[in-house]
């Protein structure tokens, strides 16, 4: 399934439970299109969302409110039903807003190009956190609840851990020259994995964050710009030569081409809400749904990828944790592009969701 944004897309996002999907473009619009097996998508919703381009997308609240960021330095939170503005922060961040995340239902998370990390509170309307951890742009930043850890990556070539409870930066990695773009969280919360500007995937071991302890080279020499899990061993990436992969990173080190989106970069993924498709954005300007099934048939023959140390796997999971709090240790069961900032504001921490 195709929709035709008809420009450049730099994020999409689906509804929580419906067949909704949104997309952010580089004109500043926000687009939402209603999808359906046996039918054209048709687009319900068309938002002048900013001045400058849409860079991010997320639904919250249960759906009923789409937030967008962008280099103008505003978020905005628009209505899903009637495409009315419910708010807007003009000043969130000094720079460009490059990333959003939802964290509980009552909070997000926003990375600007500045190299902050803030977490809002949707129902004070402020900023309950401001965590001035890197120097340069955040690239990915995803959530880790059982701890309440947020993890971002950024264009200074580092990991960071925020952690929510005590409002503290946990931890932060060594330089790394491999610039880490995408960011998730695997193997129930025991391994990290960063996709990075040379193709390499970075494999943290939870607790372990200032280096790497293995690197998987086997998609070099293209830029792992998105990255989503699709189960606890299996990672789907979306690299700059406008390929998606499906990845094992653990035990078995494989890599299965399942589709092309163009020869463009894919610029993000995400699963529709039953996880039925897969969405997929480029610079093509077309927003691409594909069904999971079809894609994942024949992906039984496992073509080898290289590792470039042993795994660490099974031997890391009784060391001590020597960067976290007591609390790190998870309970079992449980780059986009680069793009730098031309707008700049005032750091405004307060405010968010103000009367218009």
């Amino acid at each position: 399934m195709e929709i035709n944004v008809k420009n450049i897309a730099f994020d999409l996002d689906f509804h929580p439970s419906n067949q909704l999907v949104a997309a952010g473009l580089i004109t500043g619009n926000l687009y939402v299109y209603r999808y359906a097996e046996d039918s054209e998508p048709q687009r319900v919703l068309k938002v002048r969302a900013h001045s400058e381009s849409c860079r991010a997308v997320r639904f919250i609240n249960e759906g009923r409110v789409i937030l967008t960021g962008s280099p103008d330095c505003s978020i905005l939170a628009t209505d899903v039903e009637t495409g009315s503005p419910v708010a807007r922060l003009e000043n969130s961040h000094e720079k460009a807003v490059n990333r959003l995340v939802n964290l509980t239902e009552t909070t997000i998370a926003s990375g600007g190009d500045e190299g902050h990390i803030k977490v809002w509170d949707t129902r004070q309307q402020t900023c309950c956190n401001s965590f001035k951890v890197h120097e340069e742009y955040i690239t990915d930043m995803t959530f880790e609840p059982d701890s309440m850890k947020l993890l971002g990556t950024s264009g200074d070539g580092t990991l960071s851990v925020c952690n929510l409870r005590s409002s503290k930066v946990q931890t932060q990695s060594e330089f790394s020259e491999d610039e880490p773009l995408s960011i998730v969280i695997m193997k129930n919360g025991r391994k990290v994995i960063c996709g990075t500007e040379s193709g390499t995937m970075l494999l943290y071991s939870w607790g372990f964050f200032k280096d790497c302890s293995d690197r998987f080279t086997g998609l070099s020499p293209n830029p792992v710009n998105a990255l989503l899990k699709l189960d606890e061993e299996r990672v789907i990436t979306g690299t700059e030569n406008g390929l998606i992969n499906l990845v094992g990173i653990l035990p078995n080190r494989i890599i299965q081409p399942i589709a092309e989106h163009s020869e463009y970069p894919v610029e993000r993924l995400a699963f529709s809400h039953d996880r039925k498709y897969l969405g997929s954005i480029s610079h093509d300007s077309i927003l691409k749904m594909w069904d999971i099934d079809s894609l994942l048939q024949g992906t039984g023959k496992k073509a080898e990828g290289k590792s470039a140390a042993a795994d660490s796997d099974d031997d890391d999971d009784d060391d001590m944790d020597m960067d976290m709090d007591k609390d790190d240790i998870l309970p079992k069961s449980s780059k986009g592009t680069k793009r730098k900032n031309n707008g700049a504001g005032l750091d405004t921490t307060s405010d968010f969701f103000a009367d218009l």
